[in-house]
């Protein structure tokens, strides 16, 4: 008897089913999203390195396991305020002592300077959610010391912050997980002092391999970055400023490359700004860093080298 070579739909294989139909999105289980001032984090790792011009020592002394102190020499040019194109350096030396107390659930950090100014910052969790933050900064030049507290709450996909500071600065920011891998914040803040306040709001969206974020404030201000991980070791990143009130611009281009033995971050923007900012590990508990600056536009050249001694 012969058969058919066509099977009846009946009897016809069904076809595989899809990966993306068997993901579902559980809306009530989505992930905790980032601090709202922190959605561009990934893209100032490389567009925003700590950049230094002269000489840096910083040495950390380790006491016992929770107390250490800290010395620091700065020794570089410092740029003063010119009506002038040019840029106006006066020679000038920087010694910094500062003690840091660290625990899982309080971290105190303090600095004095030989200039006058102390500086200390504050962590602290008040529960497993709410976490107090608190910076201040005291100097002789009137006007010019400033404090601040957070109170940061962390929920199952949200966060929330609420800020106050002297001059009667006030602040709140709301950031929300609407899918597992794309969140949406906004933000409102009252200077009372110079009478200002506005409203912001950002966009996040992350993966494996690239972060790309977008924020807008009433204050003019628009950025937008992304970040693409190359491999494990390379990150490619850019950003865009743009001030509809100014009409200020402008765009960068970094990148982020990290050996066995040292980080190399830079990156270039539309001013004509080169950077480069170079961390090598010499030895545990020793690190050399190499800084450099280039302004072509305004002819304005830094360069500096350090040693970081202390974990």
């Amino acid at each position: 008897m012969a058969t058919s070579d066509h099977l009846s739909p009946a009897t016809s294989p069904t076809p595989p089913a899809t990966a993306a139909e068997h993901v579902k999105v559980d809306y009530l289980n989505l992930p905790c999203p980032i601090p709202y001032e922190e959605i561009h984090r990934e893209a100032l790792m490389s567009l925003k390195p700590e950049l230094f011009e002269g000489m840096r020592f910083d040495f950390t002394k380790g006491l016992n396991q929770k107390f250490s102190l800290s010395h620091s020499v700065m020794m570089g040019p410092t740029e003063i305020p010119s009506q002038s194109t040019e840029t106006i350096k006066v020679p000038t030396a920087n010694y910094e002592f500062g003690a840091n107390f660290i625990d899982p659930k309080l971290m105190l950090f303090g600095r004095v300077m030989t200039d006058g100014r102390l500086n200390a910052r504050l962590k602290c969790d008040l529960t497993d959610n709410l976490t107090l933050k608190g910076n201040a900064q005291l100097t002789n030049e009137p006007h010019m010391s400033h404090g601040m507290f957070n109170f940061d709450y962390k929920g199952s996909d949200y966060r929330t912050q609420f800020q106050v500071g002297n001059g009667a600065l006030l602040g709140a920011s709301y950031i929300q997980s609407v899918t597992p891998h794309f969140s949406l914040g906004g933000e409102v803040f009252w200077a009372g002092q110079p009478r200002k306040s506005g409203i912001g709001y950002a966009g996040r969206y992350n993966t494996d391999k690239m972060v790309a974020t977008g924020q807008f404030a009433s204050t003019g201000m628009v950025a937008l970055s992304y970040v693409q991980k190359v491999s494990e070791k390379v990150s490619l990143a850019s950003d865009f400023m743009y001030n509809y009130f100014s009409k200020d611009v402008t765009a960068s281009f970094g990148y982020d490359y990290i050996l066995r033995q040292c980080r190399l971050r830079g990156k270039i923007d539309s001013n004509g700004v080169v950077a480069a900012f170079l961390e090598e590990r010499f030895n545990m508990g020793l690190n050399f860093l190499l800084s450099a600056e280039i302004d072509h536009k305004k002819k304005d050249y830094k360069f500096g080298f350090g040693l970081t001694v202390g974990e």
